[in-house]
């Protein structure tokens, strides 16, 4: 199996040389499954071959636009387009609900003549907390992670750790760094995706390069860095991580260790 980040850019990525972070992974039989549906998802499929109709599975880790805005596209053309059957879609337990309600009825809930909800679009799975899921026999692990404190409650994102061809995969989705919860995470996996912002206003949202920084050797290079900023970066790479991830690059599990080709 390999993936492919669509983008891997921020939320406020801009222009096409990059898009939101969405990942694709592609089964060795051709399978597609989306993980992360951003609201330019339309554009990053269409600049890497792809439509709407590849899309059989999706996860969502977190309500934000740019990993949820692009639902509405996916599901209304799947929808009224009769070779397409309605996608899984799966994410966990306490965001299927205000996936419809909060993100995505405003656009959906009225057709001609019907009022729908969110199963006329999508196959939902809802996944318990600490559970997982299975795709192409792979098992993915949901991870709660901290993004957001409002300061009345915690909003999470969920990341994944899954394991394909022997090797051990962390995507944090979006997080704060959270070194202490995360770091039996970081030892367990092979190969960490990892959230890092690079402007220099911090959000607090996320995990800052600044702070990645200073990880220990062993993790920083296990780890591929996106949903980063438009502009300069830091040179990773001479800092002890794997680099920034491009859009486009493609990374082939099945390779020890993984290699990760140039985009097209």
């Amino acid at each position: 199996m390999k993936c492919v980040f669509l983008g891997s850019g921020s939320a406020f990525t801009v222009g096409a040389d990059n898009f939101h972070s969405n990942v694709l992974l592609i089964s060795d039989r051709g399978a597609k499954f989306l993980v992360d549906c951003g609201s330019d998802i339309r554009f990053s499929l269409f600049l890497e071959g792809y439509t709407y109709a590849d899309i059989t599975d999706i996860y969502v880790s977190h309500l934000h636009a740019d990993h949820a805005g692009g639902l509405e596209y996916i599901g209304l053309s799947t929808k009224f387009d009769d070779r397409c059957d309605r996608p899984n879609l799966y994410l966990s337990n306490d965001l299927a609900s205000d996936i419809w309600d909060r993100t995505l009825a405003g656009g959906m809930r009225s057709v001609a003549g019907q009022i729908l909800d969110l199963n006329a679009f999508f196959k939902l799975h809802k996944i318990n907390a600490n559970g997982h899921f299975y795709w192409e026999g792979i098992q993915f692990r949901l991870i709660k992670v901290v993004h957001v404190d409002n300061g009345f409650f915690v909003i999470p994102s969920y990341g994944l750790f899954f394991e394909v061809d022997g090797v051990k995969i962390f995507m944090t989705t979006d997080a704060k760094l959270c070194e202490g919860e995360n770091r039996c995470l970081y030892d367990a996996a092979d190969l960490i995706f990892q959230d890092c912002e690079t402007s220099p206003f911090p959000s607090s949202v996320h995990a800052h390069y600044s702070e990645l920084v200073q990880l220990p050797v062993e993790i920083r290079r296990k780890m591929w860095l996106y949903h980063y900023q438009p502009g300069p970066l830091p040179d990773a790479v001479k800092d002890g991580f794997q680099g920034f991830i491009k859009r486009g690059q493609a990374f082939d599990f099945a390779q020890l260790p993984v290699t990760a080709s140039e985009p097209a």
